[in-house]
């Protein structure tokens, strides 16, 4: 029997995650400009059209993923090997090149135009995560802690500065991150605040020239992170919108680059990094999902496929032989989770949505938000958890089984061992959220589906079947 996975998506640093990571992000409402505004369109529910994704080279994005840099401006290298002792990668990462070769995966390093060697986060930090003792390119990272407010690590590194150059490069990032910070904070691991995020850089920069400015340009979001769970990159092939709730529509690579906005103040930029990440939207397209790397049940897994067939295959698509995904967007009425995230992205968003709209960013692509979300593609859903777009429902058991999920939960550790039964990480239910836990420390971990944006509602199809048929349809998500 093989040793169950660990999984060592441990929190580090926020000098490590201060800046926002690609791809990943969900910004999907923008601020606004422009004299003949766009018309802002809502979607229905229904199913989403394709669109034509830009040619790219697949061999030529995994390198550029790998060594280049969508965020640009960060710390200058000599003061983060003096502030941090610069540690050895953790994971062997084959393609990663001269600086890069020496830096923990989530980190990126970038020679700016004055010459300085700075040190920057990646698509990877949010975008891979290890399983079973390997580094898996495109699995979302759940483990990560954006508890600690970064602008603390920032001041504290930026004393390690020396030198009129690296004095001169450091503030490009420092003043960046301080003005974002409220929104790169939320008090649960896990829950992924690149949606603020975003929302925040748009508010400072202007969508026509993408100039930044030190004062908002327009009302700032909320500073209320609401959760939500990075989903895997293997799907985006088949996914014709990037985000749960249909935004992201057209052509992706501009919606995708939306990280670059941390330090991106011109067109002529933001061309540049559109340019190559077109072939790492190609390389993005060719993942493969991980296979289940334990025994199954083929003869129960048939038995579940007949029940997926019958039950899921609506909104999920079929798989194998005449494989089938519909790119679904299933109304709040229907499916019932949690509304917060996609009445968000339309509730008072039409300023927003046109600063997408009229910005270099969406000039060949389209944000259209929706009051739902999509069914998402399943593969490789096993190694996913948690599930639902926030992340409330530890595995898929309790997804399809409403009476399983915990009101309050954490995970059993920083290092869980994988649950091969409920087909997700092994976690402890709580009598009682946060405030059972005197330290900080302890309450990051608690996940309370009781919070706004938080809850584990919906989604219930489940509870129409026997515990066996239950048993059967685990069994053959187990082979996608």
């Amino acid at each position: 029997m093989p040793t169950p996975p660990t999984n060592r998506r441990s929190s580090r640093s926020h000098l490590a995650f201060a800046l926002p990571l690609a791809a990943g992000i969900l910004a999907l409402v923008l601020s606004a400009c422009g004299e003949q505004p766009p018309e802002v369109v809502i979607a229905e529910p229904g199913e989403i059209p394709p669109a034509e994704q830009r040619p790219g080279d697949p061999a030529a994005g995994r390198q550029a993923l790998l060594n280049r840099a969508v965020v640009t401006c960060g710390l200058p290298y000599s003061a983060y090997k003096a502030s941090t002792g610069a540690p050895a990668p953790e994971y062997d990462l084959p393609g990663r090149e001269g600086r890069n070769a020496e830096l923990p995966y989530q980190l990126t390093a970038h020679t700016a135009d004055s010459g300085v060697e700075l040190i920057t986060s990646n698509c990877l930090g949010c975008h891979a995560a290890p399983l079973n003792g390997e580094l898996v390119i495109g699995l979302g990272n759940e483990f990560l802690d954006f508890n600690a407010d970064p602008v603390m690590d920032v001041e504290a590194a930026g004393a390690y500065v020396e030198g009129d150059a690296e004095a001169a490069a450091w503030p490009d990032w420092a003043d960046r991150i301080a003005a974002i910070a409220p929104w790169t904070m939320t008090d649960t691991v896990g829950a992924n605040p690149a949606q603020a995020i975003t929302l925040a850089l748009m508010a400072h920069r202007d969508p026509k020239t993408l100039a930044w400015s030190d004062e908002p340009l327009m009302e700032l979001p909320p500073t209320e992170v609401l959760p939500v769970s990075v989903p895997p990159w293997w799907n985006l092939d088949k996914k014709h919108a990037v985000f749960y709730n249909g935004q992201g529509r057209g052509d992706h690579v501009g919606t995708m680059i939306l990280a670059s906005t941390t330090c991106t103040d011109s067109v002529a930029e933001a061309r540049e990094i559109d340019r190559w990440f077109t072939d790492v939207a190609a390389y993005l397209a060719t993942l493969e999902a991980p296979a289940y790397p334990w025994p199954i049940d083929q003869a129960l897994a048939d038995d579940g496929e007949r029940l997926f067939n019958r039950e899921c295959k609506e909104c999920h698509g079929r798989y194998g032989r005449g494989e089938h995904y519909p790119n679904k967007l299933v109304g709040l009425d229907e499916v019932g989770t949690d509304p917060a995230m996609a009445n968000a992205a339309v509730d008072d968003a039409e300023d927003y949505i046109r600063w997408f709209e009229t910005s270099f960013y969406g000039r060949h692509g389209d944000a259209v938000p929706g009051r739902g979300y999509i069914a998402p593609p399943l593969d490789g859903v096993w190694a996913t958890a948690p599930y639902l777009h926030n992340g409330s429902v530890p595995t898929i058991a309790a997804l399809l089984d409403t009476s399983k999920r915990p009101t309050y939960w954490r995970h059993d550790g920083a290092e869980p061992d994988y649950d091969q039964a409920a087909l997700g990480w092994r976690y402890r239910e709580l009598d009682q959220g946060r405030e059972q836990f005197a330290s900080l420390e302890a309450q990051k971990w608690v996940y309370d589906t009781t919070r706004r944006g938080y809850g584990n509602q919906g989604h219930d199809f489940g509870d129409e079947l026997t515990e066996p048929e239950r048993t059967a349809l685990l069994e053959y998500l187990k082979t996608l």
